[in-house]
């Protein structure tokens, strides 16, 4: 009755995405089997509390709500919240599908869904999405069109569900054409709800090599600024924009506590110019790369 697909709708939360991915690759028949339809709901009974579709597990006390394959989600989701809050989803509608997937045992991939022959689903920690992006690129090259879209699995709430950002992503895709590879980096979750305000500013969609690039830079800023550092920066910059006296006040202050590979990168860079969009898209991606 339910793909795939629908079962990866049905997540609430990033745990529960994981655990999906992970009961589609080691027990596919749990979740595609054609099992017998619930009953309707009445105030006697009901079908499952989660996916409204199979009938509850039997228990002597009546007191399951789940079907087999929900509980089992559930049971997992519940030890896999850590790592998915340190993950990031990623959904590609692509012309073909890359090599990479062609794994299943690769350590990097937390989880891998291929809907069809242009989409497919991966988890994985943050820091690998760099290393990810760089080998698509690499292998495949100009052969490989379309748009990867990077999703958070944190902050979602009060009624977001991860399933409603899948769902809004696959929407979005039909808005981009397949003549070039591109990226688009969801920070926070409520961006894939109106990304046009962030495409505006052009922080939101990116050609490949210029998304790698502004990783690159991001890499190369948390190498040579310290975290105490880092912070102070970000403060100077989001909060003396209406004061351009005071900015160039504690401007001259920070400059005069940092190093000089690191004065010398924020000038080439001119990053006082830089927009306050810019500016966070800068810190949101530190979690997503290395220390050189």
């Amino acid at each position: 009755m339910l793909n795939g697909f629908d079962w990866l709708r049905r997540s609430q939360s990033g745990a529960e995405l994981l655990a999906t991915l992970k009961c589609l690759e080691t027990q596919p028949d749990l979740l595609l089997n054609e099992a017998e339809i619930g009953p309707p709901p009445s105030a006697l009974h009901t079908p499952c509390q989660r996916c409204w579709i199979y009938p509850r597990q039997i228990s002597p006390h009546h007191t399951a709500q789940y079907c087999q394959g929900c509980q089992t989600i559930v049971n997992a989701a519940r030890r896999l919240g850590d790592l998915s809050r340190e993950s990031t989803v990623i959904w590609g509608f692509v012309n073909r599908l890359p090599g990479l997937l062609d794994n299943p045992q690769d350590s990097r991939l937390l989880g891998a869904f291929v809907q069809d022959s242009n989409h497919f689903l991966v988890m994985l920690r943050h820091r690998e999405l760099r290393p990810f992006l760089q080998e698509l690129v690499m292998y495949h090259g100009d052969d490989l069109t379309g748009l990867i879209q990077i999703l958070p699995t944190v902050g979602i709430g009060r009624g977001l569900h991860m399933g409603d950002l899948l769902c809004r992503v696959a929407y979005h895709e039909a808005n981009f054409s397949l003549d070039r590879l591109r990226a688009r980096f969801y920070a926070k979750p409520y961006q894939i709800l109106r990304p046009h305000l962030l495409d505006r500013k052009g922080v939101l969609t990116f050609d490949m090599a210029e998304f790698l690039s502004v990783l690159e830079m991001v890499a190369i800023f948390r190498t040579l600024l310290q975290p105490h550092e880092q912070q102070m920066l970000h403060e100077l910059l989001t909060r003396t924009r209406d004061d351009p006296a005071e900015a160039q006040f504690y401007w001259g202050r920070v400059m005069g506590v940092l190093n000089t590979p690191a004065k010398d990168m924020l000038s080439a860079w001119g990053v006082r110019q830089w927009s306050t969009e810019s500016i966070e898209l800068l810190y949101d991606l530190m979690d997503y790369v290395a220390y050189y």
